[in-house]
């Protein structure tokens, strides 16, 4: 039988393990990416594990979220990044360089290659036809170390395409209507591989806005075949030398099939406030907006801010609505000014904003309060634009583009003008002036790490006690995002370097007062969250399992957790556990008193859970290999590394 594209990679990386679906297996890593919100604790990591020098082929940090310099907070950070980079041998990608996700594949990306990310939208880069997948910062900083990274084989869920976008539609289009189909955790345990005749009709950039949003599905990743589209990518950035041809075999057998029949979609649009709540923009359309911003890994390309350029060409856009440019990487923006387009922007009234993630992850362009905010970007979970009542859309460029010019959401098919032809570049404007390469390793080794005074250690994790009795601090229902844990916003990431301080917004979007309770029954038992289905969400930081942590959570007892955040729980030494009986659940309420007492995690996988407040009992489980509940057992998975080094 013919192997997917994804098996192919997987079978060329395997280390360990069984490529079974739901069996563990090890890959090598050939490339990782870190970004600014993420990596300054990957960083401290590796100073943790006593790295010398990165052992992958090519790893790259990004300071591409943290980008608002409103203290001295955010600079200390790049410091840090910067001597970072010079003492492990990293790649550094300046402030203001561009979005990581672009980027890397503009200038790094190898087909049949494994990246491993400290961002859940590593996957993008599948659109190449690499094995990219998003990890919380421990398991990027291992991979950087050498260490295989470590996950359950997934199934592969092959998505057939047919037929040809029609004008007005693109490719933002068909990851909306995937989210509309299966929801925000359709793809859980899956890798999504795009393939059949309708590939003809997307470029790489058109598929890496499809791969990236497969985070939002809540894929372990999405693979593309490495075909023509990816070769006149790589051309045109020159670096045609790297292209290598990889399809799925004839009759190649997919776990789980779906097809999409491009010709019949329509313009699409995510409701506030989840990725996955998804309808016509028909049937919203009037409804008044007050900004439109265009931007982020998940509408990176040069065709995306070239569209909504050429729509706005020669007109104004509405005196009520604020439309923002956040250009992904200084080569989209130079090659955007050689169309003339950047032009055409301004003159219809856009406020041009530096290359980099900014108003995606709440760092700026927060909008009004109440106030529809329609967005290119990948999320709009409550709260992660920066505004606590906000109300963000999810679109594509050429719905934004209408809707700025109109000041109501406007299905563009509706304006009463041509679809606009672009111009191609066969040639890229490839500017590296802001990547600065690793230092060769004499030099490196004589680097010191520059530490602010917003850099704090990691904090150290005693191994948790064998019986847990402690409260119910907090009830949650489904799809928490980390977004709501830890969160974004430039209120709160300037202190990602620093765990105490940034421990003092955990979960505040939810339950404002949980720090301070939770503070308080850190020396007295801890306390422990219970959950609703697919808990953790969205973003891999890891700060969302660290801050929790530090505060005294002890376990999360849910329906199911995301896959990021699963291991990261346990990376940090925090129980996760689900319901046999998701009915459980509703008997749970806060303030109840839990009774674990789990036996041996390596030798059973169930155990009971006592309520002692309502003199209950609930069945769960735990899904840790030996491995990770020897880390739990531990504290964590880097007191386990230290208890090995002794």
């Amino acid at each position: 039988m013919g192997r997917t594209v994804a098996r192919k990679l997987i079978d060329t990386h395997l280390v360990d393990g069984e490529p079974t679906p739901g069996m563990e297996i090890g890959l090598v890593v050939d490339q990782t990416l870190t970004q600014d919100a993420t990596g300054t604790l990957v960083m401290q990591e590796l100073e943790a594990l006593g790295l010398e020098r990165v052992r992958t082929e090519v790893s790259v940090q990004y300071v591409d979220h943290n980008l608002v310099q409103a203290d001295e907070r955010n600079a200390e950070d790049h410091e840090f990044l910067r001597s970072a980079c010079r003492r492990y041998g990293i790649w550094f990608s300046k402030p203001g360089n561009g979005v990581s996700h672009p980027v890397h594949m503009q200038r790094f990306g190898v087909p049949g290659k494994t990246l491993a990310g400290s961002d859940s939208h590593t996957c993008a880069a599948g659109a190449l036809g690499m094995l990219a997948i998003g990890s919380g910062g421990l398991e990027v900083a291992l991979a950087m170390a050498g260490e295989p990274l470590r996950l359950v084989m997934p199934e592969v869920w092959g998505v057939r395409l047919t037929g040809e976008l029609p004008p007005w539609v693109s490719a933002k289009d068909v990851i909306l209507e995937m989210l509309r189909r299966h929801g925000v955790d359709g793809g859980r345990g899956r890798i999504i591989e795009y393939h059949g005749p309708g590939l003809t009709c997307l470029s790489a950039m058109d598929r890496h806005v499809i791969a990236n949003m497969g985070a939002e599905l809540g894929a372990t990743t999405t693979v593309f075949p490495s075909d023509e589209a990816v070769r006149w990518f790589l051309d045109s950035e020159r670096r045609g030398r790297d292209f290598t041809e990889l399809h799925a075999d004839p009759g190649a057998a997919y776990d789980v099939e779906d097809e999409i029949d491009l010709s019949t979609l329509e313009p699409l649009i995510a409701r506030p406030s989840s990725p996955g709540n998804v309808v016509p923009v028909r049937e919203v359309a009037g409804e008044p907006i007050s900004q439109v911003v265009i931007g982020s890994s998940a509408n990176p390309g040069l065709r995306d801010y070239a569209i909504t350029a050429a729509i706005v060409k020669g007109q104004q856009t509405s005196d009520a609505v604020s439309f923002d440019v956040n250009p992904s990487s200084r080569e989209v923006f130079e090659d955007l000014t050689r169309l003339g387009a950047t032009f055409d922007l301004i003159a219809a009234g856009a406020r041009i904003h530096q290359a980099g993630c900014l108003g995606c992850i709440g760092m700026g362009q927060a909008p009004a309060s109440g106030r529809n905010s329609l967005r290119t970007f990948p999320r709009n979970f409550p709260g992660r634009s920066g505004t606590r009542e906000d109300s963000v859309w999810l679109c594509s460029p050429e719905t934004a583009a209408a809707s700025a010019l109109t000041g109501v959401i406007t299905d563009p098919r509706t304006l009463g003008i041509r679809y606009p032809e672009l111009p191609v570049l066969r040639r890229a404007s490839v500017n590296k002036s802001m990547l600065v390469p690793p230092l060769p390793r004499p030099q490196a080794e004589r680097e010191p790490l520059v530490k602010g005074p917003n850099i704090s250690s990691l904090p150290d994790f005693a191994p948790p006690p064998d019986h847990v009795e402690a409260p119910v601090l907090l009830k949650v229902g489904d799809d928490v995002s980390t977004d709501e844990i830890s969160p974004a916003g430039a209120r709160a990431l300037p202190y990602r370097s620093n765990v105490p301080k940034l421990a003092e917004f955990t979960f505040t979007p939810i339950a404002p007062d949980y720090p301070r309770r939770a503070a308080e029954l850190r020396d007295h038992g801890g306390h422990v969250v219970v959950a609703g289905d697919n808990y953790g969400q969205g973003s891999s930081r890891e700060h969302a399992a660290i801050t929790p942590r530090y505060l005294g959570l002890r376990a999360v007892v849910a329906k199911s957790f995301a896959r990021i955040h699963w291991q990261n729980l346990a990376n940090f030494g925090v129980l996760a556990c689900e319901f046999t009986d998701p009915h459980d659940y509703d008997r749970i309420d806060t303030g109840d008193t839990l009774q674990l007492d789990p036996p041996d995690l390596r030798a059973g996988r169930e155990f009971t859970v006592t309520n002692q407040t309502k003199n209950e009992r609930y069945r769960v489980r735990h899904r840790l290999s030996p491995a990770q509940a020897d880390a739990v057992l531990a504290g964590g998975r880097i007191p386990l590394l230290a208890q090995g080094s002794r």
